[in-house]
C-alpha cells in the first residue's frame, strides 16, 4: 500500500515536471518573417569619425528576373525610390542638391524615372507608404539628373555615396540603371 502511494507520488511528480518543462520550451508567439524587400540605412560622413551629415532609410526590392525600369517601375510616374515605405532622407545641415538649396530636415525622396533622366523630388509629407499619398503641393525641391546604363546588373536596389567636390554623389542603382545625385554642403 505504501509502495503504491509512493509510486503515485513519483508518477504525479513526473507528470508535473514534464508538463512544466514542456510549457517552458514552447515556441514564443510567431513573429513575421523577414520582409522580401528589407529596409536599409545609409549614412554620409564628411570624414571618418565625424557625425553624419545625411541619413537615408529605404526599402531594397529585388529584381527577381523582372524588367525593372519602364515596366515594374513605370517611366514618367512618381516612384517611392525603393520598396514599402517611401524613402526618407535626413539632412543634418543646409545643403544643395544638384545646385538647388535645401534646408536641414527630413524629407521623403521620390523620383520620376525616364529612360534618359530622373526627376528627383524632396517632399515634406513624411511617414507614407509607397507613393500612393504623394502630394505635389508638399514638394520642397525638384531637380533633374541624367541616368546612365551599366553593363553590370544589380539584383537588389541599392544606394551608396561616392566622393565629390564639396560633398558627395548619392548613387542609385538597380538592374543596369544608375543615377548620380550631387549633394554639397
Amino acid at each position: 500500500m505504501k509502495s503504491a502511494s509512493i509510486l503515485k507520488s513519483i508518477l504525479a511528480l513526473f507528470l508535473l515536471t514534464t508538463t512544466f518543462s514542456s510549457l517552458a520550451q514552447q515556441t514564443p508567439p510567431e513573429f513575421p518573417g523577414v520582409d522580401k524587400s528589407p529596409a536599409d540605412i545609409l549614412y554620409y560622413r564628411a570624414e571618418k569619425g565625424t557625425a553624419p551629415l545625411l541619413k537615408i532609410i529605404y526599402g531594397r526590392p529585388s529584381k527577381n528576373g523582372r524588367e525593372v525600369f519602364g515596366t515594374l517601375v513605370p517611366f514618367g510616374q512618381v516612384w517611392r525610390t525603393g520598396a514599402n515605405e517611401a524613402t526618407e532622407i535626413t539632412f543634418r545641415k543646409d545643403a544643395k542638391v544638384a545646385g538647388k538649396s535645401i534646408k536641414a530636415g527630413t524629407y521623403v525622396l521620390h523620383t520620376i524615372p525616364t529612360d534618359k533622366e530622373w526627376t528627383i523630388i524632396l517632399n515634406s509629407k513624411l511617414d507614407v507608404w509607397g507613393a500612393y499619398e504623394y502630394d505635389l503641393t508638399k514638394d520642397v525641391l525638384r531637380v533633374n539628373v541624367p541616368s546612365s546604363s551599366s553593363d553590370k546588373s544589380i539584383e537588389v536596389f541599392s544606394m551608396n555615396f561616392k566622393p565629390a567636390n564639396k560633398g558627395t554623389l548619392l548613387v542609385l542603382g538597380w538592374d543596369k540603371t544608375r543615377v548620380e545625385i550631387p549633394i554639397s554642403f
